[in-house]
């Protein structure tokens, strides 16, 4: 069982452990839900960043613009749900996109 990363928050190293124990994961795998734990915690922080400032500032021109921290927390929601879609860790295979052919007619 490989031990959570220590630069996870504590709730993250909780999900990660959970998922070591539950799956058979290769070392690639285990990279890959280090990576998704940190995209976690990063989107976590720029959520909080954003409730506690707003989505928007008004620039040295007046004019309103989006924070960073809502690009990173969508940048990181992004790039969490792609590594746990590429972990597979809840999905069964997909399902063929068409039945397969009857009778004996050929294309």
């Amino acid at each position: 069982m490989s031990q959570a990363p220590n630069h996870l928050q504590t709730e993250t190293r909780k999900w990660f452990r959970q998922i070591v124990s539950e799956y058979e994961l290769e070392s690639h795998h285990v990279r890959l839900l280090e990576m998704a734990g940190s995209a976690w915690d990063e989107y976590q922080a720029a959520r909080k960043s954003v409730a506690q400032h707003g989505q928007t500032f008004v620039d040295r021109y007046n004019q309103p613009r989006e924070r960073p921290e809502v690009g990173i927390a969508r940048q990181a929601r992004i790039a969490f749900a792609r590594l746990v879609r590429e972990l597979a860790l809840d999905v069964e295979p997909p399902a063929p996109t068409r039945p397969p052919r009857t009778g004996g007619q050929s294309h």
